[in-house]
């Protein structure tokens, strides 16, 4: 990551190529999720899914950044149109997910039951 920096700074010293430059913010920024995904499976040994698929996002943006949008094919576009669209699902539906079991649910027994 320090490598990658260096030479984004490097590049900028140079006539500025935005398409180089975009490439190489997004890269440092996937780097940085990566290495909160790490962190975050160090400590809880878990995965977190919303991270994992943010930092596929990013990447999958990253890609048509750097390819430029007119010179990818009309099939590469759908395909890349719908990965992203099954990505915001999940991440929907994770949201969804994490909002309906983290509410504390009662049975309707306990809830019959007189309090002492």
């Amino acid at each position: 990551m320090i490598i990658r920096l260096g030479d984004m700074f490097v590049s900028l010293l140079h006539p500025l190529e935005f398409q180089r430059v975009t490439s190489d913010i997004l890269f440092i920024l996937i780097l940085v999720e990566l290495f909160r995904l790490l962190i975050i499976y160090l400590q809880q040994q878990r995965i977190s899914i919303g991270v994992a698929v943010e930092v596929s996002i990013v990447s999958a943006l990253r890609e048509i950044i750097l390819r430029g949008v007119l010179e990818i094919y009309s099939s590469q576009m759908i395909g890349v149109c719908s990965f992203l669209t099954v990505l915001g699902l999940l991440l929907l539906v994770r949201a969804w997910m994490s909002r309906i079991y983290d509410r504390p649910m009662s049975s309707p027994l306990e809830s019959a039951k007189p309090e002492k």
